[in-house]
């Protein structure tokens, strides 16, 4: 169960993402109508690894070279495509914004990397098939990429063990993140990023210290009601969920479905991190390893320092003493 342990805490500790959170490698491009066809394009949210060389290819009849894009009278309509774009960044949203009208949001991925644009007309049952298949895998990659939220559910599996405490506690943790997901992302709530996710890495310190009460034998408060301890901390997290859509200039008739997707996104990724963990622990006790006494105290230390350390670099990030 140590080595168990280790390992999880381990990896988080190595995946410099934490640090930074929610930033994701979605580039947005925001394509805005200057005069009749004529469009001026700049990134507005510029992909982590870079985007210089992503292979951007407007419909035939329009001339590109950015950040100029000309149409005509026909307009910006028919197939536009980012190539080379699964090694640059997981996705990317284009961002068109016309002279009259509200703006309109389509979204890109290396497996369907072309998108059909249709003007002002109603979605179609494709365009809305393509909008799941991308904000679902969107919302996968986000939380299995997010360290923090994963050793806080770590956390919380090792406060609870295994059984009907552990469905509990996850289910609130899923309600609370969701609650605060949909709130955040429809604008009824708004925290600043950065003092979030501050919080976020505190909330981990928490769970941390509850690890090292119990194993001193103290009842912590988790340990007593980790529904209410998950569900709680289960808002502050979904607000950081949100920030992983804001920026994007999805569409508001768009957005319920978008959102529907990436949380459904968030729950299988969430899922398959709980299963892989239970698996290893089972395998682990299958192999007839001693599992620590009570005052093993390394798990609840590890946890919390590095929880710790990713307070102190959010707090200073805060502070802009980066």
């Amino acid at each position: 169960m140590r080595l168990l342990a280790a390992w999880i805490v381990a990896a988080t500790l190595l995946a410099p993402a934490a640090l930074l959170a929610h930033e994701s490698s979605l580039g947005v491009l925001e394509l805005r109508e200057v005069r009749q066809g004529a469009y001026v394009g700049r990134w507005t949210m510029e992909p982590t690894i870079g985007a210089a060389r992503v292979d951007l290819r407007a419909p035939p009849h329009c001339f590109l070279r950015m950040p100029q894009l000309e149409c005509g009278a026909k307009g910006l309509v028919g197939a536009m495509t980012i190539g080379n774009l699964g090694s640059r960044m997981s996705a990317a949203l284009i961002k068109i914004v016309p002279l009259q009208g509200e703006a309109r949001s389509y979204t890109i991925t290396s497996a369907n990397p072309t998108v059909s644009i249709l003007g002002p007309e109603a979605p179609t049952l494709e365009s809305w098939m393509a909008l799941g298949a991308t904000y679902l895998n969107f919302g996968v990659d986000h939380i299995l990429l997010g360290a923090d939220h994963l050793l806080f559910v770590f956390g919380l599996i090792w406060i609870v063990g295994i059984g009907r405490r552990l469905v509990s506690t996850i289910t609130a943790f899923t309600i609370g993140h969701s609650i605060s997901l949909a709130a955040a992302a429809f604008g009824v709530i708004g925290v600043p990023e950065r003092p979030l996710n501050a919080c976020i890495a505190l909330s981990i310190v928490f769970v941390g210290v509850e690890i090292v009460k119990q194993r001193r034998g103290e009842a912590g408060l988790t340990a007593r009601y980790p529904w209410a301890v998950a569900g709680g901390f289960g808002l502050v997290h979904g607000i950081g969920f949100a920030s992983a859509l804001a920026g994007l200039g999805i569409e508001r008739r768009l957005l319920p479905a978008a959102l529907a997707f990436f949380n459904i996104g968030v729950e299988i990724g969430q899922l398959a991190f709980v299963l892989l963990t239970l698996a290893l622990i089972w395998a682990h006790r299958r192999l007839g390893a001693v599992v620590p006494g009570s005052r093993d105290l390394l798990p609840g230390y590890a946890i919390g320092s590095i929880a710790a350390f990713w307070f102190i670099g959010r707090l200073l990030r805060v502070l802009a003493i980066d």
